[in-house]
Order: C-alpha cells, then structure tokens, then sequence
C-alpha cells in the first residue's frame, strides 16, 4: 500500500524538484521554446499573407491576361473585317476598271469597224459609179456611133455643160 499512499516527505521532496524543474525549464527553456513557436507562427503568418497576396496577384495576371487575350481577339477580329472590306474594295475597282477598259475596247473596236465599213462602202460607191460610168460609156458608145440623131444630142448636152 505504499506505492497508494505516499508518504508526507516523498511528497514535499517531488514538490520540491518539481518546482526547481519547473523554474528551470521557466526560466531557461520556456522563453526559447515560446520565443521560437512566436517566431516561427509570424513566419507561418507572413508566409500565409504572402501566399494570399501571390495569389491575389496571380488573379489579377490571369484576369489582366484574359482582358489582353480579349483585346487582341477584338483587334483580330477588327483587322481581319478591315482585310476584307479592303480586298473587296480592291475587288469591285478591280471589276470596275475591267469593265471601263473593256467598253472602251468595244468602243474603240466598233469605231474602228464603222471606220472600215465607211471606207469599204466608200470604196464600193466608188467603184460602183466607176463601173457604172464605164459600162454607161460603153453603151453609149456603141449607141452612138450607130445613130446620127444620138450624136447631135450628145453635142447639144455638151454644148450646154460647157455654158454653165
């Protein structure tokens, strides 16, 4: 029953190293152990803090990224409508021009055309009223070598040309 009951003095004596441990570990243990646990929860509570502020700035780099990836897709976007109104602008002056430089191809071609017909038909009368006045000598010729009367009033037509 000893080991149940302790006796006054065993008591006294553990109360006694109990208070030496006690105010040695108080006095050279415990302020460097709370020294470093104070320490180390600031070291834990800044890194926190520059973990959040991390990751604050990473939102905000990712939210800046989205808000230059949407810029650039609107300028894309922009330069891409201003390619193609520029090429079909190209385009339609491009028709344009064809189409002035093809009716004045025709143009100058019909010119050239209604200047050869006039020259052909110019030939043509020409030679028409050549012919003519050859075949119409021709015949009076033969006409008037055959009859006297014929003779006199080819004279008389002279006669009057001549007077006018």
């Amino acid at each position: 029953m000893d080991l149940l009951i302790p006796d006054y003095g065993l008591l006294f004596w553990q109360l006694i190293v109990f208070s030496i441990v006690l105010t040695i570990l108080a006095v050279f243990v415990w302020k460097p152990v709370t020294e470093a646990l104070r320490t180390r929860e600031s070291m834990i509570e800044d890194s926190i803090k520059s973990a959040e502020l991390a990751r604050e700035e990473m939102m905000q780099i990712k939210a800046d990224n989205e808000m230059v990836l949407k810029e650039a897709r609107v300028q894309r976007d922009q330069l891409l409508k201003d390619a193609t109104v520029v090429a079909n602008k190209i385009k339609e002056d491009a028709k344009s021009e064809t189409a002035k430089i093809s009716e004045k191809m025709i143009s100058d071609a019909k010119s050239i055309i209604e200047g050869e017909k006039n020259a052909a038909l110019s030939e043509v009368k020409n030679l028409v009223s050549s012919l003519s006045l050859d075949i119409a000598e021709k015949l009076i010729r033969e006409k008037l070598n055959n009859d006297p009367s014929q003779q006199q009033l080819v004279e008389k037509f002279l006669k009057e040309v001549k007077v006018n």
